[in-house]
């Protein structure tokens, strides 16, 4: 089957109309990939190793799962469906917002290997979906469409971006069994070898002024997610004065 002739795996039967029940399942399939990426990363996923987990022939899991893109949209596709959502939207946009945001980053932080997994196209699989419903339904009566997909581009690139950063020091940290703390004092003579030299002044008010790098993940997740919080309270303040605006007009 070429690039162009696949099926998304949502389009795919699970099991046949006919016949005697399937042996797994790609819940299943997808909750043992899951649980080895977590354990040992995304790559050690592979259909060989979950066949070993749920004791199965590997090649018999293809009936099920196709492809490794296939199994990793599953994967990425179950993972959405951790986010709480429910309830969803209540009204208050700037409180679902920010409890979204919470939960998309939590579940990065439980599944670090989802950074390597992150696809630019949509699968559009069932959790997704209702993510989309959910959480763009928050905006939706106060932005048009193409504004609420701006801002949650931004703030759900914000989450990742923060995510992102946490999993990498977490690796590192456990690579070089280093903590953050005892890097930054490592790298105390050098910092001081620059600041005392004077040729890069904004580096040196950070290293000197500035508070957020002294504050733990938490804090400086939940600053960053109030400036861009704000930032959707102005165009949800601007668009309600361009319709107060048009309503005084007609």
């Amino acid at each position: 089957m070429t690039d162009t002739e696949h099926v998304n795996i949502w389009m795919r039967p699970e099991r046949p109309a006919r016949g005697p029940k399937p042996a797994y399942s790609r819940a299943r399939i997808t909750e043992a990939a899951i649980r080895i990426a977590d354990a040992e990363g995304l790559e050690a996923a592979t259909m060989r190793r979950i066949a070993a987990d749920i004791g199965a022939g590997a090649m018999s899991l293809y009936r099920y799962v196709p492809s490794r893109d296939d199994l990793i949209q599953l994967m990425a596709d179950r993972l959405m469906g951790e986010i709480d959502i429910e309830g969803m939207p209540t009204g208050d946009w700037r409180a679902d917002l920010t409890r979204y945001a919470g939960e998309l980053r939590a579940m990065w932080l439980r599944h670090p290997w989802i950074a390597t997994a992150h696809r630019a196209l949509p699968g559009f699989g069932p959790n997704q979906l209702r993510l989309i419903e959910a959480v763009m339904g928050v905006l939706d009566p106060h932005l048009p469409i193409d504004e609420n997909l701006s801002l949650m581009a931004v703030l759900n690139g914000y989450v990742e971006g923060a995510a992102r950063d946490e999993v990498s020091w977490t690796e590192e940290v456990r690579r070089s069994g280093v903590s953050e703390e005892e890097w930054l004092a490592q790298s105390y003579p050098y910092v001081r070898q620059l600041l005392e030299s004077g040729e890069y002044p904004i580096f040196g008010r950070i290293a000197v002024e500035a508070r957020r790098p002294r504050l733990g993940r938490d804090e400086q997740f939940r600053q960053g997610l109030e400036r861009v919080l704000d930032c959707v309270g102005a165009a949800v303040s601007a668009e309600a004065a361009e319709a107060t605006e048009r309503r005084d007009a007609g």
